[in-house]
């Protein structure tokens, strides 16, 4: 098996991201009474051939930033930038062209398939979409990736309804490489899944990453997942990313009071060692309103008077370690 050829050059960048969804009330005549800011002034980038990990939890904004950047969703202010090419400028048939090299696993396998289409023309439609008229060759093509799935060809004649959890995932991810894209997003592809399932399906991404020279963006919230998949992981709270750092690096050496109480928390499958989890007073403020300052001074147990007023820089602390924090 080919290895993933991972290198410096950046693949994907998202520069000062935003995507607010206006808010309206009234029933006959709508009026503007504010936005919900989803995601709110993110930058990161993606380097060819590695996984970046973006994890944080439910209501972050992590789904809108994949959705965002496959133009799923239209941005608010910004650029999301794909091999020199700024997306968000591109015309409907351009990006339509573009979407060949980028493509979704969804979180819910069995919502984003068609249940009235068997799984052979499922997979086969992005490949008739862009351009591949013959039918052998498309056959032939879905069986193929059936297989590289862990799937049989015969597979191919029946609905969604008659699979497996773990069997539906798998043929998501057949849709997602039918065109041999170099970007993948994975949009909590394994959170409604079994464990056993969940370290196959992991496995099957690490090796399809090999074979394919793939470059993915994981989306998850479940931080011992992203740390056995990702090279990089960013920390998203409330629209921005808290930390961004090398895999190795953000676990043994977290630096924001927030990544700190996400690792308290992940469990620890000895029942014997005892560990000190940090438990984080309050609810998450809502996005339509959120805090001055950091976004995260209303929970954080070391706040300071500067953290209220002030939004933290997002900044390099060395060794490719991006904090945003003033207590950094």
């Amino acid at each position: 098996m080919i290895e993933t050829k991972k290198t410096t050059e950046t693949l994907l960048k998202v520069e000062n991201l935003k995507k607010y969804f206006p808010i309206k009330k009234g029933i006959a005549v709508q009026r503007y009474v504010g936005d919900l800011k989803a995601v709110d002034g993110v930058s990161f980038e993606i380097r060819r051939g590695e996984t970046l990990g973006l994890v944080g939890e439910s209501g972050c904004g992590k789904s809108t930033i994949g959705r965002v950047i496959l133009r799923l969703l239209e941005p608010s202010k910004g650029k999301v930038i794909f091999e020199g090419k700024v997306l968000n400028e591109l015309s409907h048939e351009e990006m339509r062209q573009m979407r060949s090299q980028m493509q979704m696993i969804f979180q819910d396998s069995y919502a984003s398939l068609n249940p009235r289409m068997r799984v052979g023309d499922i997979i086969a439609e992005p490949i008739l979409i862009q351009g591949v008229s013959s039918r052998a060759e498309r056959e032939k093509r879905v069986c193929k990736i059936l297989d590289v799935v862990g799937l049989s060809p015969y597979h191919g004649a029946r609905y969604p309804h008659e699979f497996s959890g773990g069997q539906r995932q798998r043929i998501g991810i057949a849709r997602a490489l039918a065109l041999n894209p170099k970007l993948i997003i994975c949009d909590e592809p394994v959170s409604a899944l079994d464990l056993s399932i969940q370290a196959q399906l992991i496995n099957l991404l690490e090796d399809l990453q090999k074979e394919y020279h793939l470059t993915y963006l994981f989306i998850a919230h479940d931080l011992s997942v992203v740390k056995h998949i990702s090279d990089r992981v960013a920390v998203m709270y409330l629209g921005k990313i808290a930390e961004l750092a090398n895999s190795e690096e953000l676990y043994k050496n977290p630096q924001h009071p927030y990544t700190i109480a996400l690792l308290s928390a992940i469990p620890v499958p000895d029942p014997t060692v005892k560990k000190d989890r940090i438990i984080l007073k309050g609810d998450v403020p809502s996005p339509v309103n959120p805090p001055s300052g950091c976004r995260f001074h209303t929970r954080c147990p070391k706040v300071q008077s500067i953290c209220k007023e002030q939004d933290p820089n997002f900044r390099d602390i060395g060794n490719d370690h991006f904090v945003a924090c003033h207590l950094v």
